[in-house]
């Protein structure tokens, strides 16, 4: 069903988004990115070899390393996260880390209390490249966080929050995708962030995938591709430096590598048909970094070390085959999938010799900072293939400003993070993702005449912070505003009898209900809460707020729809299908196969209805 694979040339206008320094188009408050780039000249790689030669080994070490930090603040973290620093990382807080370790970046987490709010973040932001120019060979941070948007934002509202890849892969829109970046992108700027580990890159065609999944454009190499590029260019026209993920593809596996190892039984042949597209293009595009997998490719290591660690992936085809010269970074070190065959000491070195130039978030950063040091110094690492490394890394800062400013400010934030204009353009992308998959006999949509009043129950999944919630008052409250009655009763992703009993008897004298799905499997009690309320006779409509695949496990519903998400946008723009406001414009980006067919689709790539 794949065409096969084009060849994607390198124009040289596909770097046109990336840029080249901050200083004036901050102070205009503007991204750098609203300029194209220039091609770092000798004289700017003169200067950064100069400053890489003023450097210690360690502290050409610590460059390598991007970290987590517990706190608000650089300085002066809430005491709990100062005890959270002290056990993990042997500092009080950020600017410690940076002084001791001399580490290259710092990754932003909502659990770790770093993403509060849109003016803490950039005073943070602040704090740490304060505290960078403190160092004896004062070098800025590269400041990133995963901001995919969809089911993973690490930064919530009042910042902008846009549909996740797969809702973008239903609507088809490029253009979408582009805008949906480039917004994204200028608001991190502002924020004082300029790396998103985003988009992402792999192409989900397994439906049992559980770490992927909607996190992926689609099931289409080529589709996917052109999605990627678009996002690619958007996110670095908004002054950040975007981050395809996870080299080689992580789209076909049903293993987590957050907890296991997953294995990739692609052929060398399948591999160029289904994962290569949106890596190829991305690279087309300028893509400014690379994230690794934690995944193994028997086709191209025999000796099944996972990508992370594998120079036949890293340097022989990413580096070799396809051309990339940018930036690569691992995904986390502290995840299971690359601390299943190699202790935390070795992993680290392996990654670099296998052609990584950043580490990502070790368990131990104290372990990991110590064995490259002694790689370096027994031999096994070289100084000057650190150098080289160097200058990738710091080439990235200079072409995205930091070292011309790395500073942001109030101002900055709020001319342009979470603006009207932005969260309009959030909304009016989401109403062209909303996908109808099944409405027998015209269920929608909802009529507020005949069925003004309107039960809301199902799956409260826990949204991303600050991103909004619970679901079911989402739509509820969505539902209220549009004209309905509407009322939220959470019932679960594994609804009890009296919880399925308590939904069918509060639908009661209400006209219809819509019930809210997530991953529904063969076992899953959510079948039984979906049956109990179709027996009721009133109008039942299915919204599945992650994967699309429910409806396949729920013959019996009239009316299912998909919104690939379970985020505020997302919902808003579901409700408005559901009461006719506007009509459902999502084409499945996936398959959705037959429960009791599994290789025969139920509803092929493409489908969606509309009114």
């Amino acid at each position: 069903m794949h065409s096969r694979r084009t060849v994607l040339t390198t124009a040289a206008a596909a770097a046109a988004a990336c840029a080249a320094g901050a200083g004036p188009a901050h102070a205009a408050g503007l991204p750098a990115g609203s300029r194209a780039p220039s091609p770092p000249t000798a004289a700017t790689r003169a200067k950064l070899r100069r400053l890489i030669s003023r450097m210690t080994p360690e502290e050409k070490v610590g460059q390598l390393f991007v970290m987590r930090v517990f706190g608000h603040s650089a300085t002066d973290p809430d005491p709990a996260d100062v005890a959270s620093n002290q056990k993990e990382l042997g500092v009080a807080n950020a600017a410690e880390l940076i002084a001791k370790y001399h580490v290259g970046g710092i990754i932003y987490f909502g659990w770790a209390h770093n993403t509060r709010d849109p003016h803490q973040i950039a005073d943070l932001s602040n704090g740490i490249q304060k505290a960078a120019t403190a160092q004896r060979v004062p070098v800025p941070l590269l400041i990133s966080t995963d901001q995919e948007h969809g089911i993973v934002a690490r930064i919530g509202a009042p910042a902008t929050l846009f549909p996740g890849a797969m809702a973008l892969g239903a609507s088809g829109s490029r253009e979408d995708a582009g805008k949906a970046a480039r917004i994204a992108g200028e608001e991190l700027f502002a924020m004082g962030i300029r790396q998103d580990y985003a988009p992402d890159a792999d192409v989900n065609v397994n439906a049992a995938n559980p770490v992927i999944g909607v996190r992926s454009f689609g099931a289409d190499p080529q589709a996917v591709a052109r999605m990627v590029a678009a996002e690619v260019k958007g996110y670095q026209a908004g002054g950040v430096a975007a981050c395809a993920k996870h080299f080689p593809g992580h789209g076909d596996t049903d293993t987590d590598s957050h907890v296991g190892l997953p294995y990739i039984h692609h052929t060398a042949e399948e591999w160029e048909r289904l994962d290569a597209p949106p890596f190829t293009a991305a690279i087309a595009a300028g893509i400014d970094s690379i994230m690794t997998a934690h995944i193994v490719v028997p086709a191209f290591d025999p000796s099944e070390d996972p990508a992370t660690l594998s120079r036949p992936i890293l340097t022989g085809i990413l580096r070799e085959r396809l051309g990339y010269d940018g930036v690569v970074v691992t995904d986390s070190l502290g995840m299971e999938g690359v601390r299943v065959k190699y202790g935390d000491a070795r992993v680290p070195v392996l990654a670099l010799k296998a052609g990584v130039d950043q580490l990502l978030n070790p368990p131990d950063l104290a372990v990991a900072h110590g064995a490259v040091l002694k790689a370096l110094q027994d031999g096994e690492l070289t100084e000057r293939e650190l150098d080289v490394k160097l200058l990738r890394i710091l080439l990235l800062k200079e072409k995205r400003g930091l070292f011309a400013d790395p500073y942001t400010t109030h101002a900055a934030v709020d001319r342009v993070v979470g603006t009207r204009s932005h969260l309009t353009t959030a909304d009016r992308i989401a109403d062209r993702t909303t996908t109808l998959l099944r409405n027998e006999g015209g269920v929608l949509p909802l009529s507020r005449r005949r069925e003004r009043s309107v039960l809301v129950v199902g799956a409260d999944a826990a949204a991303p912070s600050g991103t909004g919630g619970p679901p079911t008052k989402v739509l509820a409250t969505a539902l209220t505003e549009l004209g309905f009655t509407a009322t939220a009763l959470p019932t679960g992703m594994t609804p009890t009898q009296a919880q399925i009993d308590e939904a069918v008897a509060a639908l009661g004298e209400r006209d219809a209900v819509v019930v809210a799905t997530y991953n529904v499997t063969a076992a899953s009690s959510q079948r039984q809460l979906v049956s109990a309320l179709l027996d009721t006779g009133k109008p039942v409509v299915q919204l599945a707020v992650r994967n699309p695949y429910d409806i396949a496990q729920l013959a019996g519903v009239k009316a299912g729809l998909a919104s690939y998400s379970w985020t505020d946008v997302e919902l808003r723009a579901a409700a408005r299908v559901i009461a006719g406001r506007t009509k459902p414009g999502g084409k499945l980006p996936v398959p959705v196969m037959r429960a009791d067919a599994p290789t025969t689709a139920l509803y092929p790539m493409g489908h969606g209805l509309t009114y």
